[in-house]
C-alpha cells in the first residue's frame, strides 16, 4: 500500500507543476517584478585613471502586490576601490541600507507604494579607481584594464516574499563600452558596432552570457593555431621570437586533454584568449589555495587566472610551460562559469576536482612524471598504516586521519583511484556524461557516482564510501605509486638536497 501511495504521490507531482506553470504564465502568484529593458555603459578614462559603469533598469511589477523595497547587489567593495556610487529612481536619489539578512546586498527604500503593473526606471552608476599601494583590490593601469566575469554588472535580486520572482535579465541587454583610441577589446555578447582603434563598442547580450565581461587595453595581437585551437594572444610589449608559438603549443596539449576527459569546451570551435595582466599584483584572486604543493607551485602564488570562460589573464613573465602548467584556472573554462554554477562551492571528494583538473593540464605539458610527483606529494599529506598504527586507540587514528589537510588530500587522490580502479577511459566517458548532463545545473557526488555507475554497472557507490570514510588510503595505493615514484627519482620536498 505505502509503494503504491508513493507512485500516485510521484505522478501527482509532474501534474501539479505543470498546473502551477500555466497558471504563472497568465496570473502572477506572488510579488515580482521583470526587467524589461537594461542596458550599461563602461567608459574607460586613462588620464584619472578609472572605469566608469553606469546601468539602467526599465521594471514593470508584474506581481500581484505593491511593492515598498527593492534589494540589489552593487559592485563587491572586497574585489573593487568602488566610488561615486549614486542611485536613482526615475530621477529621485533613493535611500540605500545594508540588507539585514545578508550585509553584501542593499535595500533601497523606494519613494511610494509601486503599484502592480506599474512601470518605472532605476539607475545606478559608480566609478572603480586604483586601490592604494599595497591594497589586494582589482588593479589596472592608464592603458589596460580587465573586468571579470562577476562582482562589477549591479545585480538586481528578486523581490520578497512566498513565490517571489524578480531580477532576471531580458532575453537581450546592451554592453557598450567607450575606449581611448588605440585600445583593442574583447567582451561577452555579440557585437553590432566594433572598433579595434578605439571609439565605441557594443555587444548584445543573452543567457548564454550570464556572466558579462571586458579586458581591453595597448595591446599587441598575435592568432596562432595550434592544432583544432585557434589561440590569440594580447601582449603589452614585443616578445622574443617564437615565445607565442612555444605558447601556443604548450597549451594546445591543455585543451587537447581537458577536451578528451571533460568533453568539448563549446558545441563548435571558439578561440581561447591569452592576455597579459594590465597589473600582475590586482590580476589573480588572493585566496588560498590548499592543493598548490601538489600541483608544483609554492602556497600563495598565481600565474594566471580566468577572467571568463574563454579569456586566461597572465603574468608573462613565466616561461612557455609555466603559462599553461601553472594554470589551474584554465580548468574552470570547462568546468566552471555556466557548465558548473557550484564550481568552487563543493564538499569532498569533489572539491579537489578543480586542482585534479589542473594536475591534468599540468600532465599534458610537463610528462607522465608530473603525474607521479603530485600523487607522491599528496601520499605524504596522509599518514601511513605504519604511522597510524602507533595511536594507542583506533578512534584517536581516526580523529587524526580526517582532520581538514588529509580530508583534501584523499580527494585529490580520490580521482586518480577512481581511474586507476575503473581505467582511463571508463573514467573518461562517465566525466565527460556527467558534466554534459549537469551543465548549466551544476552536479554533486551523487551525479559522479550515477555516472560511473551508468558506464561500470558496479557498485560505484561502496567504493567510494570505502576510499573517504576508511582511514589513509589503500596499502596497494600508496606502494604502487610510491615505487613508481622513487624508480624516476621523484621525493617528497622533505628529503631533497
Amino acid at each position: 500500500m505505502r509503494k503504491q501511495l508513493y507512485s500516485r504521490v510521484l505522478l501527482l507531482v509532474p501534474v501539479a507543476a505543470a498546473a502551477i506553470a500555466a497558471i504563472s504564465c497568465t496570473t502572477p502568484l506572488g510579488p515580482g517584478y521583470s526587467i524589461e529593458n537594461q542596458a550599461v555603459h563602461v567608459a574607460f578614462d586613462p588620464v584619472a585613471p578609472k572605469i566608469h559603469v553606469d546601468a539602467e533598469y526599465q521594471l514593470r511589477n508584474s506581481g500581484n502586490q505593491t511593492l515598498s523595497v527593492l534589494e540589489v547587489r552593487l559592485p563587491g567593495r572586497l574585489s573593487f576601490d568602488v566610488a561615486n556610487v549614486q542611485i536613482a529612481w526615475d530621477g529621485g536619489t533613493l535611500s540605500a541600507e545594508p540588507s539585514p539578512s545578508n550585509p553584501r546586498d542593499t535595500v533601497l527604500q523606494l519613494p511610494g507604494r509601486w503599484k502592480i503593473a506599474e512601470r518605472h526606471t532605476l539607475h545606478i552608476s559608480s566609478d572603480f579607481q586604483p586601490p592604494p599601494a599595497g591594497d589586494s583590490h582589482f588593479r589596472f593601469t592608464a592603458d589596460a584594464f580587465f573586468l571579470p566575469s562577476e562582482g562589477w554588472v549591479p545585480e538586481l535580486l528578486p523581490a520578497r516574499g512566498f513565490i517571489a520572482s524578480g531580477g532576471v535579465p531580458p532575453k537581450q541587454w546592451r554592453l557598450a563600452v567607450s575606449l581611448p583610441q588605440g585600445f583593442l577589446v574583447h567582451t561577452s555578447g555579440r557585437s553590432i558596432k566594433t572598433s579595434r582603434g578605439g571609439g565605441q563598442v557594443v555587444a548584445t547580450q543573452t543567457p548564454e552570457d550570464r556572466y558579462p565581461f571586458i579586458v581591453a587595453g595597448k595591446y599587441r595581437e598575435m592568432s596562432l593555431n595550434a592544432g583544432q585551437q585557434r589561440v590569440i594572444f594580447w601582449s603589452r610589449s614585443a616578445k622574443e621570437a617564437g615565445r607565442e608559438q612555444d605558447s601556443a603549443e604548450v597549451l594546445s596539449r591543455v585543451v587537447q586533454t581537458y577536451n578528451q576527459t571533460f568533453g568539448n569546451r563549446t558545441k563548435t570551435p571558439q578561440p581561447l584568449w591569452i592576455v597579459e595582466c594590465p597589473v600582475v599584483q590586482g590580476c589573480f584572486s588572493t585566496e588560498r589555495s590548499y592543493y598548490a604543493e601538489f600541483l608544483g607551485v609554492e602556497p600563495g602564488t598565481v600565474s594566471s587566472e580566468m577572467a571568463s570562460a574563454d579569456t586566461l589573464l597572465t603574468n608573462f613573465s613565466g616561461a612557455a610551460p609555466t603559462l599553461a602548467a601553472a594554470a589551474p584556472g584554465l580548468a574552470a573554462s570547462w568546468l566552471g562559469y555556466g557548465q558548473n554554477p557550484g564550481f568552487y562551492e563543493q564538499q569532498p571528494p569533489l572539491s579537489a576536482f578543480p586542482a585534479f583538473a589542473a594536475s591534468l593540464g599540468r600532465e599534458a605539458v610537463l610528462g607522465p612524471a608530473a603525474r607521479l610527483e603530485a600523487i607522491r606529494a599528496a601520499l605524504h599529506a596522509i599518514p601511513s598504516a605504519a604511522a597510524s598504527q602507533q595511536a594507542p586507540l583506533r578512534r584517536a587514528r581516526v580523529q587524526q586521519e580526517e582532520r581538514p589537510p588529509v580530508v583534501r588530500a584523499k580527494s585529490f587522490l580520490f580521482f586518480y583511484a577512481l581511474e586507476d580502479r575503473y581505467g582511463a577511459e571508463v573514467f573518461r566517458r562517465a566525466i565527460a556524461h556527467m558534466l554534459s548532463a549537469r551543465r548549466g545545473g551544476g552536479f554533486d557526488l551523487a551525479d559522479l557516482i550515477a555516472a560511473f555507475e551508468e558506464e561500470t554497472h558496479q557498485n560505484v557507490a561502496e567504493f567510494v564510501r570505502l576510499w573517504m570514510k576508511h582511514p589513509g588510503v589503500p596499502d596497494d595505493f600508496r606502494a604502487r605509486y610510491e615505487s613508481a615514484a622513487s624508480a624516476l627519482g621523484i621525493t617528497s620536498k622533505e628529503n631533497r638536497p
